[in-house]
């Protein structure tokens, strides 16, 4: 495989880059760089600078916005946009239901819905895991029942994340409770504004509230809000979860934190000598090097191999990306925590309440080590748990 980019590749990157430097508010990719948790104007700012430059959603089809890119320069973009702490376009709207919508939705639902989803003009959550179907996603009990041309939507989902912002969510509800569970499954868009739905926090290890339980009592859907066609959307939730795999990989973001993780242990001081002394240290970040550079290639293999495949067609191989990204995610995050060490171990002294007087103990820096590296817990669960994508490659490549 030849891995050096030619001139042209090489030129599109470094414009890339001067952008995403020049263009998006440096607090922004500060945030970002230190593991800090991002407002709702954070994300919508940076989305709708990306948008207007036509680069929010360079996947999608290039009638609805999309860019008639190679898959080389898709790697360079996703790449590029992670290493320089930009935030990620809204998983939910870029990568999730936009590409749904415009394979599978119908000529109305793309006008309407399309150009507000690339812009952050419509935030969208998921609905699909319930208490009862995580990992087993086809158990779903959330039910919708077609009534005087509306479906009635009774049931809960769990673990919706960023759903306190969100006006509309995108749900699997079941819609023939007699078929075999992956068949009597619909897609349906659901204005979050609709009665009868109750949106309950919960908080999470790392002491943020990220994710939410959606409770939905006798809530009217229209019936023109069913994406495709009635009982198929367990289809279109494997074509959408490829998407969510493939991009959970974030080598680029790895990358960023293990090149920040560098130097600060060159600036941290610990038995008289700095932590980029250690011998240990220094292997543990030689072996994530080595991991990311050999999920690197793999990730451009699958890249290279996407132009042979069918577009409705999700490539087995992002479970493997899927299962290695999340894996050296959370190890980027361990190596921050140790180079934080004790000073971690304190709730954040910056934010300083009333009457403390005596100066913060720990550098800035190190107040988020600790809750990113609790919050990344979560990356080896979501988007399918890699339990469950190790069972996929077993079926698709082992034929087990």
């Amino acid at each position: 495989m030849e891995l050096r980019f030619t001139p042209e590749e090489i030129a599109f990157r470094d414009d890339l880059r001067r952008f995403f430097r020049e263009k998006i508010p440096a607090g922004i990719r500060q945030k970002v760089a230190e593991g800090r948790h991002l407002g709702k104007d954070d994300i919508v700012t940076s989305q709708r600078i990306l948008n207007e430059a036509g680069l929010a959603t360079p996947n999608w089809p290039v009638a609805w916005g999309g860019k008639d890119w190679s898959a080389v320069q898709r790697y360079i973009y996703t790449e590029e946009l992670q290493r320089a702490a930009v935030p990620l376009p809204l998983q939910f709207n870029v990568f999730m239901v936009g590409p749904v919508i415009a394979a599978f939705g119908s000529e109305e639902q793309k006008r309407r819905f399309l150009p507000a989803t690339a812009n952050l003009d419509i935030w969208w959550c998921q609905g699909f895991s319930e208490p009862g179907a995580g990992s087993d996603l086809a158990s779903l009990k959330t039910r919708a029942e077609k009534k005087d041309g509306k479906y009635i939507v009774s049931g809960q989902k769990a673990w919706t994340t960023l759903g306190q912002h969100a006006d509309w969510i995108f749900c699997l509800v079941r819609t023939d409770r007699e078929a075999k569970k992956q068949k009597g499954i619909s897609f349906l868009l659901i204005d979050m504004k609709s009665p009868g739905i109750t949106v309950r926090p919960v908080i999470t290890i790392d002491g943020a509230h990220e994710v939410n339980e959606v409770f939905f009592d006798e809530v009217e859907v229209p019936a023109e809000n069913l994406v495709g066609e009635e009982n198929k959307g367990w289809d279109y939730a494997k074509f959408l979860l490829a998407n969510e795999r493939t991009g959970i990989a974030r080598i680029g973001l790895s990358k960023q934190r293990l090149a920040r993780a560098k130097r600060l242990a060159r600036e941290t001081e610990a038995g008289g000598r700095t932590l980029w002394e250690d011998t240990d240290f220094r292997r543990r970040v030689a072996e994530i090097e080595v991991g990311l550079k050999a999920l690197e290639i793999t990730q451009m293999r699958v890249v290279a191999n996407q132009r042979h495949r069918h577009a409705d067609k999700p490539d087995p191989a992002s479970s493997i990306l899927k299962i290695r990204g999340s894996e050296l995610q959370q190890a980027t995050t361990e190596l921050l925590l140790e180079v934080a060490g004790p000073y971690s171990l304190p709730a954040p002294d910056h934010e300083q309440p009333e009457g403390w007087n005596e100066p913060a103990v720990s550098p800035e820096w190190a107040d988020a080590a600790a809750p990113l590296y609790f919050n990344y817990r979560k990356v080896s669960i979501y988007g399918g748990s890699n339990e469950i994508q190790r069972n996929i490659i077993a079926k698709a490549f082992l034929g087990l």
